[in-house]
């Protein structure tokens, strides 16, 4: 089939071309007004955005199609993460391609309040000469403040230190080690507030860092410190920013995000001579947006052709190392949930997955999401993937639990063990990855191997002559070609288990003769893969 992607802002062409290079229908349609985009979206599989178009609640529920949600670059405050969530799409960003752009930038507004650039520049447009009115300050043996210690900022970083500053960073979420290693010293945000010369915010915008910078905190930086902002307008109350830049408090600030894009015509922000502006340009180079609309394209095409987003935000997130891994496995699991939920239906109250070998020291929660997808989708009426698989198991009262044992199998050196069980009954099934390719190899602790693909006919029967030859008589008269065919048994003339894969789909219409082949108390699943 054909996926149709929309491109609701403007994308560089590199990105446009990998998308229809990769056989997808391109519709770029940017400037849409929210009702426009609600009426077009369901005929969408993709979107991918920028920071103009806003994906709401509504542009979710009317997005009956749409699989993915890829941003050209790192904020996602413009999504309804939680909207997507639920629903099952897939929201991703590109957080890498425009890290050096939004770093140098920041430097470049540190440099332009230093120095008066703009207010200098703004002087000398207008024809006049007055170089005592622009004495500036040096960046050298000053301290450089960073609310926030993530990618960007981490560029920030190792350049100032690069021009003599001393670093001081405050993040919750990282390690002195990881601060030290940068070239920052961690401390609290108060004493950060009250040591730096300059403070450069680096922030999501979220519930807990809406308004950061306020009065209250204002009143605690240096006296005469100037601020930076290239995040997140929103971490600034901005009436708090004016009030301490016309008491002196602040000697300036320089400013490329804005509480309201764009910024009001008449905001007083556009007229204070201690602020310089910018509008929202910080990723804003060739290079930058070369590398964003190739990462954000890139991962549109992953997750239609069902392959982890490797920048998702509410998916399961695989390190860049283990996804070649880690991949073939993701697919095995789902394979081995669909084969479950056709060869033994029951109510499904537990799902344990228990991980062999060295598989066992990787973050192995997407096989869990995996599994789930390959158990729920199309039994249940929400559409199931890796993103919501586990809140709806949590909705039906399914107890997901995972287990490791880290020594090899002795008959693999990697295996996956998904079991489903209710109160009175349960089964399993067991598969590898052999030569990078999924296989189960074990149903209900009988030992067999086939890659889980096609179609098949699966049953339990008693071990005894005449049952395999007859099965292929059948077969054979209904022109229904054996691709191959595995047995399982625990023990000679026991249960065993029958495994047969066939070129042609066995039509509902055989399963009686089938039945009655394999005797009283048995009975044949047809079950594609």
């Amino acid at each position: 089939m054909t996926y149709h992607v929309l491109i609701s802002d403007p994308l560089a062409e590199a990105g446009l071309n990998l998308l229809r290079e990769a056989g997808l229908y391109v519709d770029v349609r940017t400037g849409l007004t929210p009702d426009e985009l609600i009426a077009i979206i369901p005929d969408y599989d993709a979107l991918i955005i920028r920071s103009g178009t806003k994906v709401t609640a509504e542009v979710i529920r009317a997005a009956a199609n749409l699989k993915v949600i890829a941003r050209a670059g790192v904020g996602v405050d413009n999504i309804d993460i939680e909207a997507a969530t639920e629903a099952g799409i897939i929201v991703a960003n590109a957080p890498t391609g425009n890290v050096a752009a939004a770093a140098e930038h920041a430097i470049a507004l540190m440099f332009a309040l230093a120095r008066n650039v703009a207010e200098a520049h703004r002087s000398m447009r207008a024809g006049r000469w007055n170089r005592k009115a622009f004495m500036g300050v040096e960046i050298r043996n000053k301290t450089l403040g960073l609310v926030g210690l993530g990618r960007v900022a981490g560029h920030v970083c190792r350049r100032a230190v690069g021009l003599g500053m001393s670093v001081l960073a405050y993040d919750p979420y990282v390690s002195q080690e990881y601060a030290q290693n940068m070239g920052a010293e961690l401390v609290s945000l108060d004493e950060l507030l009250a040591r730096s010369d300059f403070i450069s915010l680096h922030l999501p915008l979220n519930e807990g860092t809406r308004g950061l910078i306020n009065a209250d905190t204002l009143a605690k930086v240096k006296p005469g410190a100037r601020i930076i902002n290239t995040s997140r307008g929103g971490v600034i109350d901005e009436d708090a920013l004016l009030a301490a830049l016309d008491s002196g408090q602040l000697a300036g600030a320089a400013l490329d995000v804005f509480t309201q894009e764009p910024l009001p015509a008449d905001s007083p922000l556009r007229s204070h001579p201690r602020v310089v502006l910018t509008p929202h340009i910080g990723g804003s180079t060739t290079e930058a947006q070369f590398q964003v609309a190739l990462d954000a394209a890139q991962q549109v095409i992953d997750v239609l052709h069902d392959r982890p987003a490797r920048y998702a935000i509410n998916a399961p997130l695989i390190p860049e190392r283990d996804i070649e891994f880690i991949s073939p496995f993701i697919e095995l699991v789902e394979r081995m949930g669909r084969f479950l939920r056709q060869f033994h239906p029951m109510q499904v109250e537990r799902v344990e997955l228990t991980v062999h070998g060295p598989l066992a020291e990787y973050d192995t929660k997407i096989l869990q999401a995996a599994a789930l997808r390959g158990l729920l989708a199309g039994v249940v009426e929400e559409r199931v993937n890796v993103v919501n698989a586990d809140i709806i198991a949590f909705r039906r009262g399914i107890i997901v639990s995972e287990y490791r044992q880290r020594h090899h199998h002795e008959r693999y050196e990697n295996m996956v063990t998904l079991a489903v069980g209710s109160d009175d009954q349960s089964v399993n099934v067991r598969g590898s990855v052999l030569h990078n390719e999924p296989f189960i190899v074990a149903v209900a602790d009988r030992w067999v191997e086939f890659q889980p693909e096609g179609h098949y006919l699966v049953s339990w029967h008693e071990d005894r002559p005449g049952v395999i030859g007859s099965l292929g008589m059948l077969l054979g008269q209904n022109d229904i070609n054996i691709a191959f065919m595995h047995v399982g048994r625990l023990t000679p003339r026991g249960v065993a288990i029958i495994v047969l894969k066939t070129d042609e789909p066995i039509p509902d219409a055989l399963l009686p003769e089938i039945n009655a082949i394999l005797g009283d108390g048995f009975e044949a699943r047809i079950i594609t893969l």
